[in-house]
């Protein structure tokens, strides 16, 4: 009898020291992949707060609802990040918001402010040099809005007139080179934000508001008045977004680029495209902009199934 206690308390001993030694071992792992943690990830650990970059006026994209939180269908992908990033760091990770605009959203990208920006921002090779980029999320392109009134149908029809365009953005950009290349000689209002320049045009002080052309349709469906406005056909440039980050930081670009592909397998891209862009805005109205084609592309180069 006191031999087969002997043995049991044995090996009970030997499975408390074999799950000590064990539960040591992943603490040892676990820490082990904390150390080696770096850049954003890294900052995300030790702050247990990672910091996103929105716009207040970018409908779809990124804007203020009704109490004033930021929404839109660029931050619901950047919260699918942020998901992801909870799996790797634990789910104690809050959200922080910091509101940026055209002038401040790479500056604050740059110097740790932001640790994603999610807006309307353009992948292009200037801003590659100072930043980096997730894949594609959108396409869009610099059009014209005008008050219908002013039977304005060209942007060869604004020569000599007034445009309105936010900072440092890549609708100034257009504008500045249909300028230089066509001798229009439009006069360029610069304005803080969108909410601005859409204001300049129905009050007058600008002819039109050169912007991305998803934000001009949406601005004027969420407009007082939508019959007063259009959108001309024409577009002036070619504008790629892109969920914006530092670059130079392996982990974390690695980590985006797994999200977009989980989101893609999931469909779950589409879906959120469906959710901003084809269903009911929180206002109560449709925007109908079906998924481009070179979008749809792009989603199922990620891994989004076929049709």
């Amino acid at each position: 009898m006191t031999s087969w206690i002997t043995k049991a308390a044995l090996s009970a001993l030997v499975a408390g020291l074999f799950a000590v030694g064990t539960a040591a071992a992943t603490w040892a792992q676990d820490a082990a992949g904390i150390e080696q943690l770096s850049g954003t990830l890294k900052k995300i650990n030790t702050t247990r707060t990672i910091t996103i970059g929105y716009r207040d006026a970018s409908v779809p994209f990124s804007y203020s609802s009704a109490v004033r939180e930021p929404i839109g269908y660029s931050i619901d992908i950047c919260l699918q990040i942020v998901e992801d990033v909870r799996g790797e760091l634990g789910d104690t990770v809050q959200v922080r918001y910091v509101a940026v605009d055209t002038q401040t959203r790479i500056p604050r990208v740059v110097d740790g402010t932001v640790d994603l920006e999610c807006g309307t921002t353009t992948n292009n090779a200037e801003r590659r040099k100072q930043v980096a980029f997730s894949p594609i999320t959108f396409v869009s392109g610099t059009k014209l809005l005008v008050k219908r009134t002013s039977k304005l149908r060209s942007y060869r029809d604004m020569k000599g007139r007034m445009v309105a365009v936010t900072p440092a953005s890549t609708n100034e950009a257009a504008i500045k080179a249909l300028n230089a290349k066509e001798g229009l000689n439009i006069a360029i209002l610069v304005v803080p934000g969108n909410t601005q320049a859409f204001e300049a045009v129905d009050t007058g002080k600008a002819d039109a508001w050169a912007g991305d052309d998803a934000v001009l349709y949406a601005t004027v469906a969420e407009s007082k008045s939508p019959r007063d406005f259009s959108v001309l056909d024409e577009y002036l440039s070619y504008d790629p977004y892109g969920i914006m980050y530092r670059k130079d930081d392996p982990a974390l670009d690695a980590l985006v680029k797994r999200s977009f592909e989980r989101l893609a397998q999931t469909r779950e891209l589409a879906r959120i495209y469906e959710q901003w862009f084809l269903r009911k805005l929180p206002s109560g109205r449709t925007l109908g902009l079906s998924i481009s084609p070179q979008l749809q592309s792009i989603f199922e180069s990620l891994g989004q199934p076929t049709e």
